[in-house]
């Protein structure tokens, strides 16, 4: 019976040829499949039912499957009869031949109808069924090799029956297998069937799904061309929007509802009898109206709560996984263990080694593919978590009230979206490790008290008291990136206001000042980056060196603590490769514990967004409008307007006109009363919203386009006229807030809107205040007025023009909130109340509005604004494409950093990881020290060279890590103030032809990718490229067999990694070029609420914005799931290294000492993740480096001439008389444009003042350009006081003449700079020119005088002001030649007569060259020089011309001075 049951283990384990015994193999091995299919069908059949996919129908697949299952059913009954058979035959059956066949023939029977079922559930590939088969085949190979060793060595005891039953189990479980590997076809109706291009995860097999097979297509196609928006898979429907984000919203409101409980209405209802007095019943009222307040919350609904339940299933998934593959960390030292007692021990049979390889790769193997699936958990979970967000915090803001909205400003509310939704992001991937590293650091200090006892404190000692010191230093580099922050800020901000006033900056010659100003701040940001980078250097010392001083400290305290104590090479390996296991979670923990509290805080910023109050629907009920009694922010209001009346109302500014539109709209909180509206409602907001597409998409906001109406509409709306200035007609793309519309036309297209979408009801709010006055006068008659395309509506218009007035059927006159006065205009005028006085206040200042042409203006912005847009695009477009990167950028950084330094870094990293290796090495010759009465005789010795190996390798990192950051300070300074003089060198058609965005972009974030990220990028890449050498460098030395293996895998290494390469840098672009949508869409809607609510389009605006975010997760999620690819793919290698370094230990036993396979493979342990990090940084260095690249492309451009010429022969006070001699003078804008101006020959003495007149476009301008040199001259020359100003440095020339511009441009900075940047002047020079700019009386009432701060662009000064800030700067500069560009019409008429004036009297011996727009200024001067089309027209004195009748005659006519 059972006696042949008693295991015997020696005959299976310390043979050299093992088996088990028939019996084991009869249970154990049969239970085994058995009992795991059976644990997890039960939970397998719940998830099934749950998550029904669709139906699969049969193929030719599942009947196969089907099929071999029932076969193997019957085998196994076929075995069970046959026992019974011969035990009626009388034979001694033990009852184990009975019952292992039935058990497992019930297993085979659940197996296929598992198979069934999961076809009925839409599974199309079971991984559950996979691991079944695989188990089974396991196990029945063990039974399969016994059963033929068994056959080979006594034939004559085989049972044939069994032996053939067992043969066809063991070939159908081989089919079983394979099938199971493949994936059937999708489930009937999925979606994956409709889509035009799916994700193949879902149909993917089970083994393509955890090694990410199913990606390689997409990385193919990545690798043939780059990657475009139509290659990406559309999502997977679970992490759409639409499924993800009412799921948040759905839990979110329960949690809100929770804590809400109304409180009882009894308390307040009694009150409602006292509505009947009017008078006396107000303070009641009052109270009645704080009672119904009571609604209010319990308590804070919890955020976190809701996220839990949304997300929480699914992601405890990913800690299951954490778990195995935390344990699984500690099986490598472990194995490492008993391999190096395999070659300890001579006797152990050799079958050990290479078993304890296997199980070694196939741990290493299951780790990975466990990690991987981890990681793709955390990581889509972070993709949902961010999708919800985002949906959330959507919908909330189309809901929320006015008063809620303005507690945070508009960026705020975009930062939930973008800063906060992201921070939950980067969290996910790490949260688990707040679990999971005490553990991790549990289970090895359990292991290495195994392993060396109590002297393990001493290690974990130093690795505690490295975290407060690495703390210490994060905190200390936080402070100082703040300070880097704003220096940076500040840079940006003053290089921002250099380019736009480059113009101004040349044409004062003031380059230089403003140079050394930007490098004074850089400066400052430079030295902050220094003591950034010494930190840095100690951080990367203490995280470099942890890990040697930990094994220092412990082998020292082991050693030293008892002379019995032998460190052999199982102590020392095991010890070190744990201790590099404990390295991970002790740096983690800090990190995720601070980004836990930025977590917090964001989550907390989002409950309070998310808990904000919400509009009420029923705020208005519709049947035309009344508003019995309703108090809002305005005071008892009763109005009832008649359907189809044309009602305007009138007020003060800020008397409530607005508000009183707003509550019509059921924008603002109704605290009592009703206000009702019949039918549906147009809004036209006072600032015009515009949404950032094209022009006719604008007017028909999500309407069906009608095209008969549509025209009446344009026309009504005088949009024509503009619709043919455009470039694309109606089909323009309108820039984000309208930039490239005037603030006439963004009305114009807001009331065209509103009138397309024919409605009820239209609410006006002041629609003609940003338009021309005859544009509104047509807007009145052809849309709002009786006979406009809005007769028989009902129409509210609030307007503050009077001329429109008596066309109104009935007027409300408003004041501080209240309707004082309503009726028609002749009966409002008879009252002679408020509405008269009205009248009077504003007719005086409506006559002084001309008519001004705001058409003719326009025409030239947009066909400016026209040329710039696509001069932008041509030159982003050519920027992103960059494929590999050129060795020559970073021969051009080393140079940067200077090529000795670049040497001896590189020199003091080779030294650092030759003393790391020679200190391990070290080891592994101390360790094979042999054993002389229980002691090691020199481990003193050992121990002394050890700590002094170690020693220099700390030394040697904290030098390369100083002289990397110091070298990459070094060629950040060069870089940048290279870059800075040749954008300053270049010419102004530089400027006009590169978008400035651009080159502030190249200051901010290009100067700060070099400023910060490269070179600890470069540090990173370094180390891990010689951690990896060194690896392979040892493994060789260890088992020179290895060098057989490592080219090819290296080839398949660097294949792997240029393949991921191609196709990551184009996804990540993909994703960044897909997310400022996500953004600007959101900001839009925020400024646009009350519009969206209005025309009740919140729901397509949703579908836009998830549609927006779906397209960013669809790069998104690409590129995750490539990330895992690439690890899976290396860790492979990296596993593969490891398994054939103890391959090859193994077969050269007899020839390693312990010591030495230790080593190695305790180095070949390190290499997956050495591998991993390579790869990650070689891309990193790839996509960064560029920036290098960028900076240094503005000094291959054209500059301008030189500034100062080395041997100048210049008289000093040149020019004394101020003659200026212009011979046949011509010049044009571009190499490929004709002449601007051409044959210019004049004459003009010193002292003379000139006028230049013409129309536009005649080239009035572009001679004074040619005067400074801005442009250089194409034909002739001009000669001033005898000098050919060609001849002569650009800078000599500029500051010798003196030009008051035509806009005034200041900039930020005092009000002394702005006047004399180069401190040239005494503060009494600059006061008397203050005099005489008649500033001096602004100026000393100034608290600050002087030293008066300007903002940006000077903004706190008025025009006028400004004006004359530039007459003070020509005044002190006095020259003899001027040039005044006069003002088009920006300034007022005082200011404008204050200049000439000054101008007359100060300038009076000097030459003065005016560019005039009014001819009144210049009918006293000299001559005057009129151009026609770039020629010289007429050139005489303005009494000569007028009598002259030509040109000048005609335009002074115009002007009615003749």
């Amino acid at each position: 019976g059972h006696s042949g049951c008693s295991h015997d283990w020696n005959r299976t384990w310390q043979t050299h040829n093992p088996d088990l015994t028939p019996c084991f193999q009869n249970t154990v091995l049969v239970w085994i499949p058995c009992l795991y299919l059976w644990l997890f069908a039960p939970f397998y059949i719940l998830y099934l039912k749950r998550n029904d996919c669709g139906y699969i129908c049969m193929t030719h697949l599942n009947r196969a499957k089907t099929v071999i299952g029932f076969t193997l059913w019957l085998i196994c009954w076929a075995d069970v009869f046959y026992s019974f058979w011969e035990r009626s035959h009388g034979a001694a059956i033990a009852p184990v031949y009975l019952v292992s066949p039935t058990m497992l023939g019930v297993t085979m029977l659940l197996a296929t109808f598992l198979i069934q079922y999961e076809r009925m559930k839409g599974v199309q590939s079971s991984g559950v069924m996979l691991n079944f088969w695989l188990i089974a085949i396991v196990c029945a190979t063990v039974t399969f090799r016994s059963k033929i060793l068994h056959a080979l060595n006594e034939p004559a005891s085989v049972n044939v029956f069994k032996y053939t039953t067992f043969y066809i189990y063991y070939t159908m479980l081989l089919i079983s297998l394979i099938l199971a590997c493949l994936s059937d076809q999708p489930p009937l109706f999925s979606q994956a069937v409709k889509d035009s291009n799916p994700c193949p995860e879902s149909g993917a097999s089970f083994l393509s799904r955890i090694t990410f097979w199913w990606i390689t297509g997409l990385m193919v196609t990545g690798y043939k061309r780059p990657l475009e928006e139509k290659d990406l898979w559309s999502l997977n429907t679970e992490d759409k929007s639409q499924r993800v984000v009412p799921q948040l919203v759905r839990r979110w409101d329960q949690e809100c509802n929770k804590v809400k409980r109304p409180v009882d209405k009894t308390l307040y209802s009694p009150k409602r009898a006292a509505k009947g007095e009017k008078k006396d019943g107000q303070p009641i009222e009052e109270s009645e109206i704080l009672l119904a307040k009571t609604l209010q919350k319990t308590g804070e609904p919890s955020l976190f709560c809701a996220l839990c339940r949304t997300f929480g299933p699914y992601f405890l998934v990913s800690s299951l996984y954490k778990i195995i593959h935390d344990i699984l960390m500690f099986v490598g030292p472990e194995i490492l263990r008993l391999l190096i007692q395999f070659v300890n021990d001579s006797s152990a049979p050799t079958w050990h080694g290479y078993f304890y390889t296997t199980l070694l790769f196939v741990c290493t193997c299951v780790q990975t593919l466990i990690l991987q699936k981890y990681f793709h958990v955390c990581f889509v979970t972070g993709m949902r978590l961010r999708t919800a967000i985002v949906g959330a915090v959507y919908r909330k803001a189309l809901v929320i009230t006015n008063a809620a909205r303005r507690t945070s400003t508009v960026g705020e509310i975009v930062n939930l979206m973008s800063v906060d939704a992201q921070r939950f992001m980067d969290l996910i991937t790490y949260i688990n490790m707040i679990w999971s590293a005490p553990l991790q650091v549990i289970l090895a200090l359990y292991f290495l008290w195994q392993n060396l006892g109590p002297s393990v404190l001493a290690g974990v000692a130093v690795m505690v008291l490295m975290v407060p010191v690495n703390a210490v230093i994060a905190m200390k580099t936080k402070t100082y990136q703040v300070a880097q922050m704003k220096s940076k800020d500040n840079r940006i901000k003053l290089m921002n206001e250099v380019l736009n006033g480059i113009k101004v900056l040349k044409l004062y010659a003031w380059e230089l000042a403003f140079k050394d100003k930007v490098s004074a701040i850089r400066e400052s940001e430079l030295r902050v980056l220094k003591k950034t980078a010494y930190l840095g250097a100690v951080s990367t010392f203490t995280w470099v060196c942890a890990p040697f001083l930990v094994a220092l400290s412990t082998f020292a305290v082991y050693v030293l603590m008892d002379e019995h104590n032998i460190l052999d090479a199982q102590k020392a390996f095991v010890s070190l490769a744990l201790f590099n296991i404990l390295r991970f979670p002790l740096n983690m923990l800090p990190m995720v514990i601070s980004s836990m509290v930025q977590a917090s805080v964001s989550m907390k910023r989002l409950r309070v967004f998310l808990s904000h109050e919400e509009l009420d629907e029923d705020n208005v009920e519709r049947p035309a409008i009344t508003a019995c009694d309703a108090s809002f922010c305005l005071f008892r209001i009763n109005v009832r307007i008649p359907e189809g009346a044309l009602v305007a109302v009138v007020g003060h500014v800020g008397s409530g006109k607005s508000s009183l539109l707003s509550a019509l709209l059921g924008e603002m909180q109704k605290q009592e009363g009703s206000v009702s509206i019949k039918g549906s409602v147009a809004y036209v907001p006072q600032q015009a919203w515009i949404q950032n597409t094209t022009l006719k998409d604008n007017i028909l906001f999500g309407r069906d386009a009608k095209d008969s109406w549509y025209q009446k509409v344009v026309e009504a709306c005088a949009l024509l006229p503009d619709l043919e200035i455009l470039p694309g007609g109606d089909l323009t793309e309108i820039g984000e807030k309208g930039v490239n519309l005037s603030g006439g036309q963004k009305q114009r297209v807001s009331v065209a809107r509103a009138i397309y979408c024919n409605c009820a009801v239209y609410l006006l709010d002041d629609p003609l205040s940003a338009v021309d006055a005859h544009v509104g006068k047509h807007i009145f008659e052809k849309v709002i007025g009786p006979q406009g395309l809005l007769q028989g509506r009902t129409r509210v218009l609030v307007t503050h023009g009077l001329s429109f007035l008596p066309q109104a059927d009935l007027i409300l006159v408003m004041v501080d909130g209240e309707i004082t006065e309503m009726g028609s205009y002749t009966e409002l005028l008879g009252r002679q109340g408020a509405f008269a006085e009205f009248l009077r206040t504003y007719t005086n200042t409506e006559q002084e509005e001309s008519v001004g042409g705001e058409a003719g203006l326009l025409i030239s912005e947009l066909l400016s604004c026209a040329k710039s847009t696509e001069a932008a695009r041509l030159t982003e477009a050519d920027k992103a494409n960059t494929g590999r990167v050129k060795l020559s950028v970073f021969w051009e950084y080393m140079k940067a950093i200077g090529l000795p330094l670049s040497i001896f870094s590189i020199f003091l990293f080779f030294c650092h990881h030759l003393s790391s290796l020679g200190s391990n090495y070290w080891l592994s010759l101390w360790t094979d020290d042999p054993v002389i009465n229980n002691t090691q005789p020199n481990s003193e010795m050992r121990l002394g060279v050890y700590g002094a190996l170690g020693l220099t390798q700390g030394i040697a990192v904290f030098c390369y890590s100083v002289a990397v950051s110091v070298g990459g300070i070094l060629a950040s300074r060069y870089l940048h103030q290279t870059m800075l003089y040749n954008v300053l060198r270049s010419p102004m058609s530089f400027f006009e032809r590169t978008p400035s965005g651009n080159l502030v972009n190249r200051f901010a974030k290009e100067t700060d990718t070099i400023d910060s990220v490269i070179p600890s990028i470069i540090k990173m890449f370094m180390g891990s490229m010689f951690n990896v050498l060194g690896s392979c460098a040892v493994i060789l030395i260890a088992t020179p067999l290895v060098a057989i293996i490592i080219p090819p895998l290296g080839l398949l290494y660097f294949f792997v990694q240029r393949f991921y390469v191609a196709s990551s840098r184009q996804l990540k672009r993909l994703e960044s070029v897909s997310r400022s949508p996500v953004y600007t869409h959101f900001n839009e809607t925020l400024l646009g609420t009350s519009v969206i609510r209005a025309f009740g389009e919140q729901q397509r605006f949703i579908r836009e914005s998830d549609g927006r975010v779906d397209l960013n997760q669809k790069a998104y999620f690409p590129s995750i799931v490539a990330n895992r690819w690439l690890a899976v793919r290396l860790e492979f290698v990296g596993n593969c290294i490891v398994a054939f370094a103890a391959l090859f230990a193994v077969m050269a036993r007899d020839s390693l000492s312990p010591g030495i396979m230790g080593l190695s493979i305790s180095y070949a342990l390190q290499v997956t993740t050495s591998l991993n990090w390579l790869v990650r940084m070689s891309s990193e260095v790839e996509t960064n480096i560029v920036a290098v690249e960028r900076v240094k492309e503005y000094g291959d451009t054209e500059k301008e001439a030189e500034w100062r010429l080395e041997h100048s022969t210049l008289p000093a006070g040149w020019p004394t008389t101020g003659h200026i001699e212009i011979r046949n003078f011509g010049l044009r804008y571009r190499e490929d444009l004709e002449l601007a101006i051409s044959d210019i020959s004049v004459n003009i003495e010193g002292g003379e003042k000139v006028g230049i007149v013409g129309r536009t476009g005649a080239g009035k301008s572009s001679l004074t350009l040619g005067l400074f040199r801005i442009i250089e001259a194409a034909q002739g020359e001009i000669c001033v006081d005898g000098v050919n100003i060609a001849e002569l440095g650009l800078h000599e020339l500029r500051s010798r003449i003196t030009i008051i511009p035509q806009d005034p441009v200041l900039f930020s900075g005092s009000l002394r700079m702005n006047l004399d940047p180069f401190d040239g002047y005494t503060d009494e020079e600059v006061w008397r020119a203050l005099e005489l700019a008649h500033l001096k009386n602004f100026v000393s009432g100034l608290p600050d005088k002087l030293n008066h701060e300007c903002s940006e662009g000077g903004e706190n000064l008025s025009l006028g002001q400004r004006q004359l800030v530039c007459l003070a700067r020509a005044l002190l500069r006095k020259t003899k030649i001027l040039v005044l560009d006069e003002a088009t019409a920006a300034v007022d008429l005082e200011t404008d007569n204050l200049i000439q004036s000054t101008i007359r009297t100060q300038f009076e011996d000097c030459t003065v060259l005016t560019i005039a727009h009014r001819l009144n200024t210049i009918m006293d001067y000299t001559r005057v020089l009129v151009l026609d089309k770039g020629q010289m027209a007429e050139f005489d004195s303005p009494s000569n011309l007028t009598a002259k009748k030509g040109i000048f005659y005609k335009m002074a006519k115009d002007s009615g001075l003749v």
